[in-house]
């Protein structure tokens, strides 16, 4: 199980649509022809439908236990201590990129599988471990693929959240503000790597003074647990009194707030809390400043009403508004089948007898029926996600197969 993590976190999967010829480039392709080659030593049946979508199974029956996990992964970024794409195993934990997002408890789903059929669990269901190749994209056209094409589960889990269970997800809104570039006062502007991530580095160029920061990355979902380098550099060009239209519009609406406060969409409720915003990409793009924001929605609040809302507030400083991805909440009852089943296995591995949660995090649950998002972090455990030195725990990734074989024995039974 650990050779084939390593294996598989030495290739650089970032998915970039139709790079290689490929649907979601050679990385993701690469990765995939890796797990699926694994699968097969394994005795699992598979499926490639041209590297749009694919799966692993076992066992027979009407229904589907389905397993979604991702073979993806945000870029590697700055900061790293060992190279990002290169498996290092260290003082028990393995580094690299996609160790816990998400090919570690994808790796531990599919060696869960092979536990069933090495205990002789009888399979009166197929499991399906289904390996998606766009999930950081946003837009998931590898789940839509699947669904179009396949039978659809009957239930199942994504190892690509928290424990204990996850009862609910904040929708989620990426989208582009843009403004003119013409007055501006950029003349250059570069920051960030993808809109689910804080900005680990920015560089502007205002009056031919260039001014750069470096941030602290954190997942999009939180930006308050990083530092935000779009703010800092911003910021570094107001302390120096130089003139920009943008700069002053960027930190009058973003700069330093985390949940909407100074751009009109401050929502929250009870069950799930504040919406959160982060300003994760800037860029010039032909004659307009783009800055891309990606916004964790409560989940009694419409995504209409939030860039409704957004658009109102930022329209007189002549910006427009683009959305890009809009992916629907996940609102399901704590007491489920389904639910109880996971929370189950969970509770007999490790004892902890947390109820389901509401995270900001978006997963596959919320593109596919019946799926709950199950691990693999647990309650309190630092979240190394989309920064700089991800790495996961050997003795975690050995939890993890027994939590998932005994969610899917329980899953089987239900």
């Amino acid at each position: 199980m650990i050779n084939t993590l390593k294996e598989l976190v030495s290739i650089d999967s970032v998915c970039e649509m139709g790079e290689g010829g490929f649907p979601y480039g050679s990385g993701p392709a690469k990765a995939l022809d890796c797990v699926l080659s694994k699968a097969e030593d394994l005795g699992f049946r598979t499926k490639n439908a041209d590297y749009k979508y694919a799966f692993a199974e076992i066992g027979q029956g009407d229904e589907i236990v389905a397993v979604l996990g991702h073979l993806d992964v945000v870029p590697a970024g700055d900061g790293w201590n060992t190279p990002a794409f290169e498996a290092t195993e260290k003082d028990g934990r393995i580094y690299g990129r996609g160790t816990v997002d998400d090919k570690g408890p994808t790796v531990a789903a599919m060696y869960a599988m092979k536990d069933l059929l090495d205990r002789g669990k009888p399979l009166n269901k197929r499991v399906r471990l289904i390996f998606g190749q766009c999930e950081e994209k946003g837009d998931w056209k590898d789940i839509e693929a699947y669904k179009a094409n396949e039978e659809l589960p009957c239930c199942g889990f994504t190892p690509d959240a928290e424990f204990p269970a996850l009862y609910g997800e904040k929708g989620i809104v990426q989208l582009e503000v843009s403004t003119a570039l013409a007055g501006s006062g950029l003349q250059e502007a570069e920051g960030g790597s993808a809109p689910n991530v804080v900005p680990g580095h920015c560089r502007l160029v205002v009056d031919g003074e260039t001014f750069e920061a470096d941030g602290v990355p954190a997942h999009g979902s939180t930006p308050w647990k990083g530092t935000n380098a779009i703010t800092l550099a911003a910021e570094k060009v107001r302390a120096a009194g130089k003139t920009s239209k943008f700069v002053d519009f960027y930190l009058d609406h973003f700069g330093n707030t985390h949940h909407g406060e100074n751009c009109g969409i401050a929502f929250e409720d009870e069950e799930s809390g504040k919406i959160s915003v982060n300003p994760g990409v800037l860029r010039i793009d032909g004659d307009q400043v783009k800055l891309s924001l990606d916004i964790r929605i409560p989940v009694t609040v419409s995504s209409d009403e939030v860039t409704g809302r957004l658009s109102e507030t930022l329209k007189p400083f002549g910006a427009t508004i683009n959305i890009i991805n809009n992916l629907r909440n996940v609102y399901l009852p704590k007491d489920g089948s389904e639910m109880m089943a996971l929370l189950k296995a969970y509770r007999e591995v490790t004892g902890d007898m947390s109820d389901p949660i509401i995270i900001g995090g978006g997963t596959y649950a919320r593109g596919m029926d019946n799926v709950v998002a199950f691990g693999p972090l647990y309650p309190g455990q630092e979240n190394v996600e989309h920064i700089a030195n991800e790495y996961i725990g050997i003795k975690h990734m050995e939890e993890l197969r027994e939590i998932y074989y005994k969610a899917l024995c329980n899953l089987l039974e239900k």
